[in-house]
């Protein structure tokens, strides 16, 4: 088992960025085939180490043999900005996962890769998957921090208690038209369907007493009304890696089992 840090220059950020790297190279891969990948998100007010320091991800590193790449999201909820080096999601879905393809001489394969991530991280996922389903085979989605559907109802000067207006404004761009734009995953997915592109699968879980809860249940809802396959889950549990540790390892099983 190999934990490391690296450092490459990025065209997508227009600097140097570190990312982590979690690699089980004690012995061969599973039949000779090359490893597969899970890039693993941070949330909001986070960094790419909180994974390594509160879960039990080295242990499903190795019990799985999978490559688990952690990026450095900053607070961009992996999105790309409109200003020169600020291309997130493209950092995440094409060129780093393109890097560490290369570098460690993992799967090329879609089905193969896959995304997850909590929180900031967890809508993180779903967007990655949703721009860039060519790279991904599906999303793990933590207490999603799917916000975007009802940002249109702050006005310059608001704060809602994580950021204010003008954080949401530089992320997601013109607040009142975010949720019909390709910011908001909703769209991307109708958008795959509607042109008759293949299409990500989804493991969504999120606990009853998170306060995004609601926002979970609702996009629960337009993937089953979008005949998209996906597996919810819900019980006890709050915004904390207590219920994040309860369902990442399920959810990489069933995106094993059930993704590819």
């Amino acid at each position: 088992m190999a934990v490391g840090n690296f450092e490459f220059y990025s065209q997508c950020l227009r600097r140097n960025v570190s990312f982590r790297v979690i690699l089980p190279n004690d012995g061969d891969p599973k039949d000779g085939e090359p490893m597969k990948t899970l890039m693993l998100l941070h949330g909001y007010n986070g960094g790419y180490s909180d994974w390594l320091w509160n879960s039990n991800i080295l242990d499903i590193a190795q019990s799985h043999h999978l490559c688990i790449v952690m990026p450095a999201g900053e607070n961009s909820f992996y999105l790309d900005g409109e200003a020169t080096g600020r291309q997130y999601g493209t950092y995440v879905g094409k060129e780093l996962l393109e890097y560490v393809r290369k570098t460690f001489r993992l799967s090329q394969h879609r089905e193969d890769t896959f995304v997850a991530g909590f929180s900031m991280g967890g809508f993180g996922a779903i967007h990655t998957a949703c721009q860039f389903p060519q790279n991904y085979g599906g999303a793990i989605a933590l207490s999603s921090a799917l916000l975007v559907n009802n940002l249109n109802s702050m006005k310059p000067g608001d704060d809602n208690g994580i950021a204010n207006y003008a954080y949401y404004q530089l992320m997601f761009g013109d607040l009142d038209t975010a949720k019909d734009r390709d910011v908001n995953p909703e769209k991307l997915l109708k958008d795959l369907k509607a042109a008759g592109n293949i299409v990500p699968k989804f493991y969504v879980a999120c606990g009853e007493q998170d306060f995004l809860l609601q926002a979970n249940r609702q996009f629960e809802e337009f993937l089953r009304e979008q005949g998209i396959e996906h597996c919810y889950q819900e019980g006890p549990g709050e915004h904390n890696f207590e219920y994040w540790n309860r369902h990442i390892g399920p959810g990489i099983d069933w995106m094993l089992k059930n993704g590819w």
